[in-house]
């Protein structure tokens, strides 16, 4: 690229220089500079939202939905101290902590080119020969002390550095909310651990107590088969279904494993330490309301959607900062200083010397790399909004799915749960009636399977029930309170919601 560039420079070494001139360009200059920068406008999104979420019932659009630390309204203390041990101690947590703390360091270097560079400068200089002393008139020995304030400044004329600014500013917001987004994956990954826990305990719980009492059933079969009141294929099938039973138990036994593991990194301990005791008595918690609020809120409430909504602002600022390579630049530097000066044995009084000059430069020619950049800078501006765009849409899926679970889960589970009442009161008889010789083993064996199947499957239920409510606080961003992220420019979601 060429440039056009004058330079003008006021240089002085007299005693009574005053900077006069370059405190009246710096202040035109910051004055012109101010007034030049057009205002960013961020393109419009279009996303389309619905007033209300279709699977939210009228209880749950009426329940309070704002809830910070949502997961001590399970009542389950273990679960509560489980997850604020995380949220502390978690390492995701900490690495988003850490960009935070890159991303304000960005932005204040960034802020820093709006403000002039300021250093100091000394020289100290001696030169001595064992001349004679007529000869030193031509050559003579010298001392040199110099020191000096030197002053940088670029002026930003076009607004292209208010633009970097603003620009590392909305990457701070967004790693900020990016804090927020661990906080809340980490919470919602703990409890679901941990439900799966309880759930894998349960469910190895009751496989335990079947195999059990099959076993049990198998040990009266072959008292039986030595009365000659059953068969050797009736104790075959007992000893088998037994079997099959305890097959149930290894796979369960994993799950548990796997799951404390799973949490001792989410809450950055050991692996090899047990993190939860078991709990024999565990109850699910009971179904609650949870309020889902408008899809719009969403843009205000879910970290990631407040990060996507600051990373579109950034790219658009930096697209700003990228036309502002067309405008003019003009740079200002200025030395203010004191010399003292020996020649021979002569002290020459001390003086002050100045020096200011201003420089202006022009793009002329540069073969289109600044059309390039302008145009490579506005699709990623493009590409940031569309992600931005989609996440939002994401996000109401994810809620509407996590709306529809829990209104399916709910009534699967109460129909499971009498199912199960049903089946348990049926093998009771058919205990009695086996034990009285009314039935063989197998209809009461295919009773016990019944039994079995429906214990689990109601376990299974209640699980994804609870999942399901983790995962609707996940999707509505933990039930905090709507927030706005921090760049001025970001204000898509207002737009969004009118």
């Amino acid at each position: 690229m060429k440039t056009v560039t004058t330079p003008a420079t006021y240089g002085d070494r007299h005693p009574g220089a005053r900077p006069t001139r370059l405190v009246s360009a710096a202040a035109a200059l910051t004055i012109l500079s101010a007034c030049s920068a057009p205002p960013v406008q961020p393109s419009t999104p279009s996303v389309p939202l619905s007033a209300a979420f279709a699977q939210a019932g009228s209880a749950a659009a009426a329940a309070q939905a704002f809830d910070g630390a949502w997961w001590a309204g399970y009542g389950d203390p273990v679960l509560t101290a489980l997850v604020e041990a995380s949220l502390a101690a978690n390492q995701d947590v900490a690495i988003a902590l850490q960009r935070v703390a890159q991303a304000r360091a960005g932005r204040d270097a960034a802020a820093s080119r709006l403000w002039p560079t300021v250093g100091v400068q000394a020289f100290a200089s001696h030169s001595g020969s064992g001349l004679p002393q007529a000869v030193k008139q031509g050559m003579p020995d010298t001392r040199a002390l110099r020191a000096g304030v030197d002053v940088a400044w670029e002026i930003d004329l076009a607004g292209g550095v208010r633009a970097a600014r603003d620009a590392a500013q909305a990457d701070a917001g967004a790693a900020a909310a990016g804090v927020q987004g661990a906080r809340l994956l980490v919470a919602s990954e703990v409890a679901r651990q941990y439900f799966v826990l309880r759930s894998a305990e349960e469910r190895l719980r009751i496989v335990q107590a079947l195999a059990a009492a099959q076993r049990e059933t198998a040990a009266r079969v072959a008292s039986r088969l030595r009365e000659g009141e059953a068969s050797a294929f009736d104790l075959d099938r007992a000893r088998a279904e037994a079997g099959a039973l305890d097959a149930q138990v290894p796979p369960l036994r994993t799950l548990v494993g796997t799951s404390q593991t799973r949490l001792a990194v989410l809450l950055g301990r050991n692996p090899s330490a047990r993190v939860v005791d078991e709990n024999a008595g565990f109850a699910w918690p009971a179904v609650r309301e949870i309020g889902a609020g408008q899809p719009s809120e969403l843009l205000r409430r879910r970290p990631d959607l407040i990060a996507a909504e600051s990373r579109v602002a950034a790219e658009t600022l930096r697209g700003a900062e990228a036309r502002a390579q067309y405008w003019p630049k003009l740079f200002l530097s200025a030395l203010f200083g004191r010399e003292d000066l020996r020649l021979n044995a002569l002290d020459l009084a001390p003086v002050h010397f100045s020096n200011v000059a201003l420089a202006f430069a022009m793009p002329v020619f540069n073969a289109g790399r600044i059309d390039a950049g302008i145009r490579a800078q506005s699709a990623r501006a493009d590409e940031a909004l569309l992600v931005w765009q989609k996440a939002v849409l994401v996000a109401v899926q994810e809620v509407e799915d996590s709306l529809l679970v829990r209104t399916q889960e709910a009534e699967r589970a109460a129909a499971l749960s009498s199912t199960v009442d049903h089946r348990r009161r049926s093998l009771q008889r058919a205990q009695s009636l086996q034990r009285e010789g009314q039935i063989d083993l197998l209809v009461l064996l295919d009773v016990q399977r019944s039994v079995l199947s429906s214990e689990l499957t109601l376990a299974d239920s209640r699980l994804h029930q609870v999942l399901a409510d983790v995962q609707l606080y996940k999707a509505l961003g933990g039930g905090l309170e709507p927030t706005r992220a921090g760049s001025a420019m970001t204000y898509f979601a207002e737009r969004a919601s009118q």
